[in-house]
């Protein structure tokens, strides 16, 4: 028999994931129990080159939260029993129902999308359920509910992703050019094929931070002071730490 903690996971992926796979509308259907989400998570959108991994990677080091990024391609992958390199090779990338009765028609192994999804989905909720988690990428914004979680966006101009590309992937600009244009419209095409939304709008983030002159250090900073206005209780909870942080401003 399920648990009542998976029953509650299976119906907020219903209410408010697989815009597309499952038609379902999202809009309008009321707030899920607070009950559900006790404890604060954050979740980080990050365009390519713009250190949205080391500065996700920070934040959850400087206030003490588990970090999921390949996590969650490890938790996807024991819940579909299936390989984490065959997963990898699918992560934040919009595929068409073509592509998914080609492959699952002929590979035993392939996973199609829709069950990557809601795999995907029940993981992300279950990290956001938990709490006290940084979610990196796989559209967790979209995912999780808005009021109940900080949601932060890292960007930086194009030309500055490039130049960083560059200098700490140690490859050629042709190549870091190449690589940053694929990884942007793959991502972008993710969100909006399973959650219909467009990534860039700033109305899906709490706080959006351009590090084109920003540190990785002053960026993880400016995560926590948004986490501290937005969930004070929390913030009281956590207040010798907190405290510490803004003497660092």
């Amino acid at each position: 028999m399920r648990s009542l903690y998976d029953r509650l996971v299976n119906r907020v992926i219903k209410a408010r994931s697989l815009w597309q796979v499952e038609r379902v509308e999202t809009e309008g259907l009321g707030q899920e129990p607070a009950e559900w989400f006790t404890e604060t998570f954050i979740t980080i959108s990050r365009e390519p080159g713009s250190g949205g991994k080391p500065v996700a990677r920070l934040v959850a080091k400087k206030i003490g939260f588990d970090l999921y990024d390949k996590k969650i391609i490890e938790d996807v992958a024991k819940s579909v029993r299936q390989r984490r390199v065959l997963l990898e090779s699918i992560d934040e990338r919009g595929r068409s129902a073509v592509e998914d009765l080609i492959h699952g028609a002929f590979n035993p192994d392939y996973v199609s999308d829709v069950r990557y999804i809601k795999h995907l989905s029940r993981v992300i909720l279950s990290a956001a359920i938990k709490g006290e988690v940084v979610i990196l990428g796989r559209g967790a914004n979209f995912v999780t509910p808005f009021d109940k979680g900080l949601h932060v966006r890292i960007s930086a101009p194009y030309p500055v992703r490039v130049e960083r590309a560059v200098k700490y992937e140690k490859i050629s600009r042709e190549k870091a050019v190449q690589i940053i244009k694929e990884t942007d419209l793959r991502r972008k095409e993710y969100i909006r094929q399973y959650f219909g939304k467009n990534i860039s709008n700033p109305n899906y983030y709490d706080l959006i931070i351009n590090t084109a002159d920003m540190n990785i250090q002053d960026a993880s900073e400016h995560v926590l002071l948004a986490l501290k206005n937005k969930f004070p209780d929390y913030a009281k909870k956590r207040k010798k730490l907190f405290e510490e942080l803004i003497l660092t401003f």
